[in-house]
């Protein structure tokens, strides 16, 4: 059980924001699998809310499976956050979220993410005003700092206490390192030691069950938030509260259950985009599960292309077939194929690191995201 403010969860495992990737389908997705109650939206731009753009509304779109539900807003001007907070409170979301991580140029310069961790007197007043306007708990998605040189966010998880903050989610890199890099456990430590009665979640580089306990037991986080790991494989929740409970891990999903829960994201992409452009966005996902599917290359060079639900059908049947080659008389992939490129790659590649391999960070890439709504 994990608490912000008055909103009680079952659950201190969260789905983090990932522009264009954690909207309603994938949302819905994670939820079927298990192990996750949080999940907040893609970031949305405050004043476009107040404003009424409909693709705006179409970032926090979401129906009664989708609960508990935060939205994560953006924005500089505490009028603004305070009114699109206010609007999404009456609208039934149970939190808000601030972003002050998001490094993307665009968003910074006009004074949102990662900028805001450098003025704490302005954003101290930005938090209060909104606290002081809604019934619900707001919360923060934060960074280290702007830089190696101003490690901020011990000071300013204070200074958001005192302004009313319910809960504070610290990703372990520095604005500067973007994604790059490796997560730093030691700075999401600080700013757990700083935080005096609000919960810390960490989040970065957790892409494996065994990589979310091991930053719980190495930073004293009272959760865990997972972005890309997520979307790599959304399995990781049930997975890892599995692990927390029981200290045993569950063997990973075969072919099967990630083909139908594939097939599922597909049918809810269709469901909430309509067919055309829910198979049209599906290409930039599809590539996503097949990279634990072991050979994939016949899939994801179909897949790209694909532009009806009927032709991504005919594009699973013919890949399955083709797969089989692969595999050993019971179906399973022969050991010689069983790891996926991208599993085989680590971040740390010195091998020096006193970690275990199981909770090295994998090297994901960062998805391209549609910044061009954020």
């Amino acid at each position: 059980m994990i608490r912000f403010g008055s909103l009680e969860l079952k659950s201190n495992l969260f789905l983090s924001p990932l522009a264009g990737y954690t909207n309603l389908p994938f949302r819905l997705v994670a939820r079927e699998i298990g192990g996750l109650d949080l999940a907040t939206t893609d970031l949305v731009n405050a004043r476009s809310l107040i404003e009424e753009n409909p693709k705006a509304f179409k970032l926090i779109e979401t129906n009664e499976k989708d609960r508990p539900l935060a939205v994560q807003l953006f924005g500089s001007v505490p009028e603004e956050m305070r009114d699109a907070a206010v609007m999404l409170q009456e609208r039934g979301v149970s939190a808000i979220d601030i972003n002050m991580g998001c490094p993307v140029r665009k968003v910074c310069r006009v004074g949102g993410g990662s900028a805001m961790m450098v003025e704490h007197e302005r954003t101290q007043h930005l938090v209060r005003t909104m606290v002081d306007a809604l019934r619900i708990p707001v919360t923060a998605k934060m960074r280290l700092g702007w830089d190696d040189d101003t490690l901020t966010a011990p000071a300013l998880v204070r200074a958001l206490e005192d302004a009313g903050i319910a809960g504070v989610f610290i990703h372990g890199r520095t604005r500067e390192q973007g994604f790059s890099g490796s997560v730093n456990l030691a700075g999401i430590r600080k700013v757990v030691e700083a935080a005096r009665t609000i919960p810390v979640i960490g989040n970065g580089d957790v892409t494996t069950p065994e990589a979310a306990v091991h930053m719980k037991s190495e930073t004293g986080c009272a959760g865990v938030s997972v972005g890309r790991g997520a979307f790599y494989d959304p399995w990781i929740f049930v997975r890892t509260r599995a692990l927390m409970q029981t200290g045993v891990l569950p063997p990973e999903p075969g072919i099967e259950d990630r083909v139908r829960v594939m097939s599922r994201h597909l049918d809810l992409m269709v469901e909430v985009f309509g067919e055309r452009h829910g198979c049209v966005m599906f290409r930039k996902i599809g590539p996503w599960y097949a990279k634990r599917f072991g050979p994939a290359n016949e899939f994801s060079k179909k897949i790209v292309r694909m532009e009806s639900r009927a032709q991504y059908l005919e594009i699973v049947d013919s890949y399955l077939r083709w797969r089989r080659q692969f595999c050993d008389e019971s179906g399973h992939l022969l050991p010689r194929y069983q790891l996926a490129p991208m599993v085989a790659s680590f971040m740390r590649e010195d091998g020096n690191s006193d970690e275990p391999a199981s909770i090295r960070r994998e090297a994901i890439p960062v998805p391209k995201g549609p910044v061009e709504v954020w």
